[in-house]
C-alpha cells in the first residue's frame, strides 16, 4: 500500500549502505555515476531487496524500444502533482540500476520506473506496479535482443495475470499482442511512423493489412486487428476519453514526444490526475538526460540529438531543421550499443539529402559506405572538433547513437 513507510530489515538496510558505498566509490574514481556497480552489490547482499523497496510505492513501469526515458520523465513530472517521485532518470534501467533508484525513495508516494525490455517480466514481478506503459516494440541491438516477435511473447505472458493497468500504444501490433492478455488495458493511439517490424501477425504469422493508420489480420479465423483507443494523438492535442481536447505545449520536440506526452497523461489520469494538469507539468521539461539540449561548442550552436535504431533515427529525422542545416553523425558499436551495425542499412539516410553531412564515432567508415550507397554528400572527420570546424554557419544537428552520444556530451561538457 502506498505510503507505508515500514523501516526496512536490517539485512536491507546494509545492502542498501553498502551499495551507496560502492556507488560513491566509483564516482570517485571516475566510472560514471555508479548507479549499477551500487545496484549490484546491494542485490548480491540482499536477492529480495528491489521488492522491499518498492512495497510502499505506486509503482508505474515504462518499457520500449524507444522513448521509455523520455516517457519516465514525463510521467515523473506530471505525478509530482499528487505527491512525491523516486524514478530511475537516468536511464540505469536493468535491475541494478532500478535497485539504486529505489533505494534513494524512502519518502517517496511513487516510483516510475524505466525499464529494459528484455528485464520487464521480471521487474513486473518484484514490485508488483499498480500500471505499466508500453510503447513500442522494434529491431535494436541484433546481437543481444531477441526478434521483436519473440520479445513480444515473452512479455505477453509476462503480464497474463498482472493486476496491474496496462496502458499501451493501439497503433503497434506487437504491443497489442503483448498487452492483450491482461485484463485491464487502457488503448492510447500514440501512432506509429516505424512499421518494417510489423507486417506479420504476431498472433498467426500472416501478412497484416495496414490501411491509413488502422491494420488487421486478414484471415478471418485469426481476427486479430487494432482495439479501438480511449485515449489519442491528436495534432497537438491529447484526446482524452469523454472526448475533451487537451492542448500539448512542450519544449522537447517532434511528433515522437508528442506521442510520448499522450501516454503519460493516460498513466497520470489513472493516478488521479487530471489531463490539463499533467500535460502543464510537462512543458518544464526541457532535455532528458542531455538528449534534446543545445549546447555551445567553438563558439557554435549544438543540439543534441540521441538514435539508437531504425526507428529511432527515422524519428529524429522528422525533427530536425531543413537543409542546409549541417548534420554531424556519429555511430559506435560498443556493447551498450549491441556490436551488430547491420542495422545502418535499415535506416533511410537519404532524407539527409541537402544537409552537409559530417561523420565521426568509432564506426564511421561503416556509417561511411552506408552515406555512400544512399548517394549522399559527406566528410569523414576523426571527431567532433574537427566536424564542427567544417561546418558550414548555422546551429549544427548532432545525432549520435547511444555511447556515440555520452562521448558527445563528455567532450562539449554537457
Amino acid at each position: 500500500m502506498a505510503g507505508n513507510t515500514d523501516p526496512l530489515s536490517p539485512r536491507a538496510k546494509l545492502a542498501v549502505t553498502a551499495g551507496r558505498a560502492a556507488a560513491a566509490a566509483s564516482r570517485a574514481v571516475g566510472r560514471g555515476s555508479g548507479s549499477v556497480i551500487g545496484g549490484k552489490v546491494a542485490l548480491r547482499l540482499d536477492p529480495d531487496l528491489l521488492a522491499r523497496l518498492a512495497q510502499h510505492l505506486d509503482v508505474v513501469l515504462v518499457s520500449a524500444t524507444n522513448g521509455k526515458t523520455t516517457t519516465t520523465r514525463l510521467i515523473a513530472e506530471a505525478l509530482r502533482a499528487s505527491g512525491p517521485v523516486v524514478s530511475n532518470a537516468l536511464g540505469a534501467n536493468m535491475p541494478a540500476g532500478i535497485t539504486s533508484a529505489l533505494a534513494g525513495g524512502s519518502d517517496a508516494k511513487y516510483g516510475v520506473i524505466e525499464v529494459d525490455e528484455k528485464y520487464l517480466a521480471g521487474v513486473a514481478r518484484d514490485v508488483t506496479p499498480k500500471a505499466i506503459a508500453l510503447l513500442n516494440l522494434s529491431r535494436d541491438q541484433l546481437d543481444r535482443a531477441a526478434e521483436t516477435r519473440m520479445l513480444a511473447e515473452k512479455w505477453r505472458e509476462g503480464l497474463a495475470g498482472s493486476k496491474a493497468l496496462v496502458v499501451a500504444n493501439a497503433d503497434d501490433p506487437l504491443i497489442v499482442w503483448a498487452a492483450s492478455s491482461s485484463a485491464n488495458v487502457v488503448w492510447v493511439a500514440a501512432g506509429q511512423e516505424w512499421k518494417d517490424d510489423a507486417w506479420s501477425c504476431p498472433a498467426c504469422g500472416g501478412v497484416m493489412q495496414r490501411p491509413g493508420d488502422d491494420w488487421f489480420c486478414p484471415d478471418p479465423d485469426c481476427g486479430f486487428r487494432r482495439p479501438t483507443p480511449s485515449w489519442a494523438l491528436s495534432g497537438d492535442h491529447v484526446l482524452d476519453p469523454h472526448g475533451s481536447a487537451w492542448p500539448i505545449k512542450l519544449q522537447l520536440p517532434g511528433r515522437a514526444n508528442k506521442a510520448n506526452a499522450t501516454t503519460s497523461a493516460a498513466v497520470a489520469a489513472a493516478f488521479g490526475v487530471p489531463p490539463q494538469v499533467a500535460l502543464e507539468r510537462m512543458y518544464s521539461v526541457q532535455a532528458v538526460a542531455g538528449r534534446y539540449d543545445v549546447v555551445s561548442f567553438m563558439e557554435r550552436e549544438l543540439r543534441l540529438l540521441l538514435a539508437k535504431n531504425p526507428a529511432g533515427w527515422l524519428e529524429t529525422f522528422s525533427l530536425i531543421d531543413p537543409p542546409p542545416t549541417p548534420v554531424i553523425l556519429s555511430v559506435n558499436a560498443r556493447g551498450a550499443d549491441g556490436t551488430d551495425t547491420s542495422w545502418l542499412w535499415d535506416v533511410d539516410y537519404t532524407r539527409l539529402a541537402g544537409h552537409p553531412i559530417f561523420v565521426i564515432g568509432d564506426r564511421k567508415l561503416d556509417l561511411a559506405v552506408r552515406l555512400e550507397v544512399a548517394g549522399l554528400d559527406f566528410q569523414v572527420c576523426e571527431n567532433v572538433d574537427e566536424a564542427v570546424q567544417k561546418a558550414p554557419p548555422g546551429r549544427i544537428e548532432v545525432i549520435a547513437n547511444y555511447t556515440a552520444f555520452q562521448d558527445l556530451r563528455r567532450r562539449v561538457g554537457n
